[in-house]
């Protein structure tokens, strides 16, 4: 097919594959035998060409073994090891799986990222992946060769060059040239992060950016072209030999560009995570409503007129559902019909729903009928939503609370005000005294990041006759608390496990040692009495927390504990990681115990002998227990720091276990570790939890407290700034949206909260 034909063509729907029950992610066509998808519902799928129907697909293969969303998928053809071809597939559980094709069976599990998998690519026999940890490996036959930090920030996608080098794009905003593991150029141009790259036959590198731009650069480095059309973050683009290109988008357009310029724009009821090119030129999209489409520009290959009707009106009817005219949704709109109903006063406005739009029309007293006044237009942008009180919109509009028991009030505020002038009027408003307005404007300026107001030092108070408040100084006006609106971040203090069924425990020590004491070999790890009426004693200070304050532990008594630990059975350890549990919230027993860990690492022993698999559910629960408890005492907080990788590794498999438990320790950790990161700014530490965080979050159908963690720590990860954009790479907005649609309050308060954060820039 000529480009000439292609250019008078337009695409249209062939078909549309229907099996992904979340968003389709990637998409990778695999040369004429068929297509292969990702989704966030943890699979993935291959498709082959109906035999029944030449237009069509059918789903043949379903690979499942993912734990969370699948994104990036790389083709193997066909060869002795893979008769039918076999997939490469990475996820957000951090594994890379290598696939056969012919039985649907998973071959290879590759683990060593930290952090979801971004982008798999053949190189010859060998497996290149990037992550978010920030380093492309390199597999060779199941097994690592080498890996490379190959940016300082989250690595988004790579590809291989038909030249043989390979090139990362990045949340640093560059794109890398690499002949193996030396950079050959850094290409800097776009403003935010990189996001999609692909090869342009013949001429060089594609990259797709969430600054809405998508760049063509030669392999030296210079832009050769730049494409400007979409109006949000651009996943990912690709390339057909004809010299069209295509590029998918948050702002739901699959573009179709012609020598740099958008020749067409295929609407989607959802983002558009991934689009590819067929060989023959039809166009593969991965939509976030689940559904795989293909388009087309072979007459004969277009769908029923009936599918492209279908089509057409679940297209409006999305865009209706997601209308909103002055702050209202358009469907909640009243019909023509609600103009037959007299207004009350001269002026009164109504809006009405007119076909796919709001119509205004105020109420004219003298005439006793509604006048048309015009369309009612919002901002294209959903994300721009602005806040309405009292049937006004705002820029903002903030809850305020003045203590005392006074009810929370609404203030109201616009990015072109003067925040002095709305604090006065604010306060005579709401009846309030004068001296709050130093605060109100801080507030103000603070919750609006204008941290550069200019502020006029001439300026005196009509009321006070002081100068104006000049942020950073301190304010010494009364005590009123503004608070942001968030419900539930950040989050501050620990949590920990701090009930205990002592006598139980002791029970089952003394039932194991019973056990022991029976098997000739095993006879000499048995206690002995004065070892077995230490452990009573030592359960008599934990019980007695009133005097935690005064009480002390010998060091004979936590080294008898340590002493079990090592030589007991594997199987018999859980009570007396359960009694180390307790000991850590007793301030004397932490610290006699810490010394004991500087010395010679015990409790990672611990962790390591509880978590090795096959573990036993009542290693693993006492374990991770015991250790979010460490968090309760500052002393750990270095050692917590430093072992964060290997905790985190250890306890992973926590968020797979049906033991809902598990999954609640799991996510406690996970928020512990987040308030911790915080406090030490550790920015690779936040990365790490965050991940996780997402990951629990993720799984709606999980028990509400686990979620709740989760995403708390999300949140609160959030709002200090420091992984923020990461967040945002991670599709957060989607995870708040499903968990603001929440039943459960608690979970949809704090959906709204991470949702609000998306928002602020």
């Amino acid at each position: 097919m000529s480009s000439m034909e292609i250019d008078f063509k337009q695409y249209q729907l062939r078909c549309q594959l229907r099996g992904h029950e979340d968003d389709v992610r990637g998409i990778c066509v695999c040369g004429s035998e068929g297509i292969a998808t990702s989704s966030r519902d943890r699979t993935v799928r291959f498709w082959s060409l109906d035999s029944s129907d030449k237009r069509k697909y059918v789903s043949s293969k379903m690979l499942l073994g993912h734990s969370s969303f699948v994104g990036p998928l790389a083709w193997i053809a066909p060869d002795e090891e893979f008769p039918e071809g076999g997939i490469v597939s990475g996820g957000m559980d951090t594994m890379v799986f290598v696939w056969d094709l012919r039985t649907g069976e998973k071959v290879q599990s590759l683990k060593g990222h930290q952090l979801q998998v971004t982008g798999v690519v053949l190189d010859g026999g060998d497996i290149i992946s990037s992550s978010v940890d920030c380093t492309l490996r390199r597999w060779r036959k199941g097994q690592p060769v080498e890996s490379w930090e190959a940016h300082k920030s989250a690595i988004q996608a790579v590809i291989k060059l038909p030249s043989g080098e390979l090139v990362s794009g990045s949340t640093d905003t560059t794109l890398k040239l690499w002949r193996g593991k030396t950079c050959l150029h850094t290409f800097s141009g776009h403003t935010d992060t990189v996001r999609g790259l692909g090869v342009m036959h013949g001429l060089g590198i594609l990259s797709a950016s969430h600054d809405g731009s998508i760049m063509l650069w030669a392999q030296s480095g210079e832009v050769l072209m730049v494409m400007v059309g979409h109006t949000s973050i651009v996943y990912s683009v690709d390339a057909h030999v004809s010299g069209l290109i295509v590029s998918g988008s948050e702002d739901r357009f699959t573009k179709i560009w012609k020598d740099g310029v958008c020749v067409q724009s295929l609407e989607h009821p959802g983002c558009v995570w991934d689009a590819k090119f067929l060989e023959n030129g039809d166009i593969v999209t991965a939509c976030s409503d689940g559904v795989v489409r293909i388009w087309t520009v072979d007459q004969e290959n277009i769908a029923d007129p009936v599918e492209l009707e279908a089509y057409a009106s679940e297209l409006s009817e999305y865009k209706l559902s997601r209308k909103s005219v002055g702050g209202l949704k358009l469907v909640d709109l009243p019909g023509l019909e609600a103009l037959q109903i007299p207004g009350t006063s001269d002026g009164q406005t109504k809006i009405v729903r007119e076909g796919d739009n709001g119509v205004a029309y105020s109420w004219n007293m003298r005439e006793q009928k509604w006048d048309k006044i015009g369309e009612v237009v919002d901002g294209p942008d959903d994300s721009m939503k602005r806040s309405v009180l009292d049937g006004v919109q705002y820029d903002y509009v903030f809850d305020v609370d003045i203590g005392d028991g006074e009810p929370i009030r609404k203030l109201p505020y616009n990015r072109s005000d003067n925040p002095y002038d709305t604090a006065d009027k604010w306060l005579l408003k709401e009846n309030l005294p004068l001296s709050y307005r130093q605060q109100i404007v801080e507030f103000i300026l603070q919750n609006t990041g204008q941290k550069d107001f200019n502020i006029d030092p001439t300026f005196r108070d009509p009321y006070t006759g002081s100068s104006a408040y000049v942020p950073g100084q301190p304010s010494y006006a009364s005590g009123i608390a503004a608070k942001p609106t968030f419900k539930h971040i950040p989050k501050r203090g620990m949590l920990v496990f701090d009930a205990a069924q002592f006598d139980g425990i002791l029970k089952k020590i003394s039932e194991f040692n019973n056990t022991l004491l029976a098997d000739s070999e095993k006879k000499d790890f048995s206690l002995t009495e004065p070892e077995i009426s230490r452990l009573g004693a030592i359960v008599k200070i934990l019980k007695d927390t009133s005097h935690y304050h005064t009480s002390r532990f010998a060091d004979v008594d936590i080294a008898l504990l340590l002493k079990l630990l090592k030589s007991w059975p594997v199987a018999m350890i859980f009570p007396v990681i359960d009694m180390l549990r307790m000991t850590v919230l007793h301030p004397d027993g932490a610290t006699v115990l810490l010394r004991h860990v500087e010395v010679n690492d015990v409790v990672m022993e611990m962790i390591m002998k509880a978590t090795t698999d096959p573990a036993l559910p009542a290693n693993l629960l006492t374990s991770i227990r015991a250790v979010t408890n460490f968090f309760k005492n500052s002393s750990y907080y270095s050692w917590l720091q430093k072992h964060r990788s290997d905790i985190l590794d250890a306890f992973s498999s926590c968020l797979a276990s049906p033991n809902k438990n598990l999954q609640l320790a799991y996510s406690t950790l996970i928020l512990n570790y987040a308030v911790l990161l915080i406090e030490k700014q550790d920015e690779e530490g936040q990365s790490h939890v965050l991940s996780a965080a997402l990951e629990i979050a993720e799984q709606e159908t999980l028990e509400i407290d686990s979620r709740f963690r989760a995403l708390v720590a999300i949140g609160s990860l959030m709002l200090e700034g420091l992984v923020k954009k990461l967040a945002m790479d991670f599709d957060v907005g989607n995870i708040a949206k499903a968990a603001k649609a929440s039943k459960e309050a608690k979970i949809a308060e704090i959906g709204a909260d991470i949702e609000l954060l998306t928002k602020q820039s």
